[in-house]
């Protein structure tokens, strides 16, 4: 059996999927990326040692092969696509990270940004099969973003196409790690939402169970949140004109988030002809990623179906 291995390096874990040519997942792995070590050498030997372990295990089985190998991982990936070439700020020692020369491997190790990497795998089996034109939003910590155009992930001059949550939505408002005022992600990533709440919530999880008990404060956070997300994706609809737009992370399959948002979308999105563009929510979860890696893997072995 010829196995594609993808490895999305996430700054909490790292998910590994091992995936057939057919798209059938055969093996899902998650370990710890340990960010937190201290020396950047000792980092990268770390992830390097869990990886190759891994791969070994998935080349063990009677009649299993692992074909080819991809990595997504977040930031700018370099014009050869054998590395991170720009990822400031975190994940220490992955920047210029040649995987194919570190890990030995006789096929290319493509590597691609972790949000592309999400859409190419919804794209290829998951819930935007056979859509040319899509957008994908990651709602977490930030807000991350991809774009397929005609059939193809758009990554741009520099690589740093789809960053979808540095759109302003405020220029009076407060810069964000990119310099963009009043950003998407300041209005809806997770990261602000103690500065939007005045410190009361930390997390989405309780502001979320204070709105579904009917706490005026918390119903007004998060329906500000979800104002902003709609006022964002109608913006994105306006410049790509997508088919689809997918939503991906903790909180995208919510009725908090579900209900109040297609209300706003009722009243932000221009809608031609009564066509509204559906919204989605990412069928792949988690290693979505991962699974995008392996595919991106296979395209660079010329496998195609």
């Amino acid at each position: 059996m010829k196995l594609y291995v993808g490895v999305d390096i996430g700054g909490t874990h790292t998910k590994i999927a091992a995936v057939e040519q057919n798209g059938g997942v055969v093996a899902r792995i998650q370990v710890e990326t340990k960010d937190s070590i201290a020396n950047t050498e000792k980092k990268v030997n770390y992830w390097l040692d869990s990886l190759r372990s891994n791969l070994e295990e998935l080349d063990t089985p009677k009649n299993q092969n692992v074909e080819a190998v991809g990595v997504a991982a977040p930031g700018l990936v370099a014009a050869d696509e054998r590395s991170i070439a720009h990822m400031p700020g975190r994940l220490a020692g992955l920047e210029q990270l040649d995987w194919q020369e570190e890990l030995n491997r006789n096929a290319p190790v493509p590597v691609i940004n972790d949000a592309q990497a999400a859409l190419l795998a919804e794209a290829w089996i998951g819930v935007a099969k056979n859509i040319s034109n899509a957008v994908l939003l990651t709602l977490g910590t930030g807000v991350g973003g991809a774009l397929m155009l005609h059939d193809e992930v758009f990554s741009g001059a520099l690589g740093r196409a789809g960053h979808l949550g540095h759109i302003s939505l405020d220029i009076d408002g407060s810069p964000d790690i990119c310099g963009m005022p009043g950003s998407l992600e300041s209005l809806v990533g997770q990261e602000t939402l103690s500065a939007r709440s005045r410190g009361r919530y930390i997390s989405y999880d309780q502001l979320m169970q204070d709105y579904k008990d009917g706490d005026p404060h918390a119903t007004e956070i998060w329906l500000r949140s979800v104002k902003a997300l709609a006022t964002g994706i109608a913006s994105i609809i306006n410049i790509i004109d997508p088919e689809v737009v997918l939503l991906g992370g903790g909180i995208s399959a919510s009725d908090e988030l579900v209900q109040p948002l297609t209300d706003f979308m009722r009243y932000v999105e221009w809608r031609p002809y009564g066509n509204a563009v559906p919204i989605r929510v990412a069928q792949l979860g988690a290693y979505g990623g991962a699974i995008g890696a392996a595919r991106k893997a296979m395209l660079a072995c010329n496998i195609k179906n």
